[in-house]
Formats: structure tokens, sequence, C-alpha cells
């Protein structure tokens, strides 16, 4: 990171997880969804010490951003420079190093809704297509190329 960056986020305990992922199924129909990921640009001035536009054509430092389903922030990291790509912002932060640590107290799978006797699914974070995927980490599944072929459920 080019900057100084400052990480805050919520520590949630394992009790608060399943509560978050009850708030987003209310909310998007989409199950054991815990939090969104999403980078901003912020336009500032260029930098003493860089020369390096972002991808917009801007100089910017980029806010990444976890929140929940009321779209309150659970972490924040500021300070890479818009160069940068999300996914390795995310890679870098002290919320993914944790995530990947398993030090955030994420509790283990649970079945889905209506599949009591279902099998168990993972917790996890919804970023676009910049970010990796990981066992926590998905992305909604891209429109491109989808035809009615694709869409039908096969057992």
């Amino acid at each position: 990171m080019g900057m100084s960056a400052r990480c805050v986020y919520a520590t949630e305990n394992e009790k608060d997880w399943p509560h978050t992922a009850n708030e987003f199924y209310e909310r998007t129909n989409f199950p054991n969804y815990l939090e969104a990921d999403d980078g901003k640009h912020i336009r500032m001035c260029k930098p003493d010490d860089s020369g390096f536009f972002n991808y917009k054509n801007f100089f910017s430092m980029v806010l990444m951003a976890l929140f929940n389903a009321d779209y309150c922030f659970i972490s924040i990291d500021v300070g890479a420079y818009g160069a940068s790509s999300d996914c390795n912002i995310f890679k870098n932060s002290n919320f993914c190093k944790k995530l990947e640590e398993n030090h955030l107290n994420i509790p283990g799978p649970r079945p889905l809704p209506n599949e009591d006797n279902g099998t168990p699914m993972p917790f996890f974070i919804v970023g676009d297509e910049a970010f990796a995927l990981s066992q926590h980490v998905v992305r909604p599944y891209s429109s491109r190329n989808l035809d009615v072929a694709r869409l039908q459920i096969t057992d």
C-alpha cells in the first residue's frame, strides 16, 4: 500500500453472525450471507511519491468497506492508492488476514432455510468480480453469455 492504511472493524461474536445472515436473508432471500464487500475510489490530488492513475484516469485513494444488511460498516480499510486492485487491497487488509486465519468467530456451516436435513453450507461474504473466490468469499454468477439451457437445474 502506498500510504499508511488504517483498518477498523467491529468484532462480531459467533452469536452475532447468524443474526446478520438472517437479516440479509430477510432482505435478499440469499441464505448464509454475512456481509458485502466493495471498494470506492476517492478522488485526490497527485501524491508526491506517486505517478500512477487509477483505471478511471485520476489519482485516488481507495476506501475498502465491508457492510452488513443495514449498510453499517463492519470493516473499513483506507489508504491504498487507486492503482491497486480491489482484490489486492482486500487480500492485504487486516480483515482478510483474520478471515483466512479463522479469527473472526464465524460459526461453522448450517443447513439452508427449509432444508433442516440438508447439507450444511458455510457462511460467506459477497464481493464483485474483482475479488478472488475463497472458502468465505463468493461473488454473484455473471449473467454474461447466460442462456435458458444454463439456467435449468438438473439432478
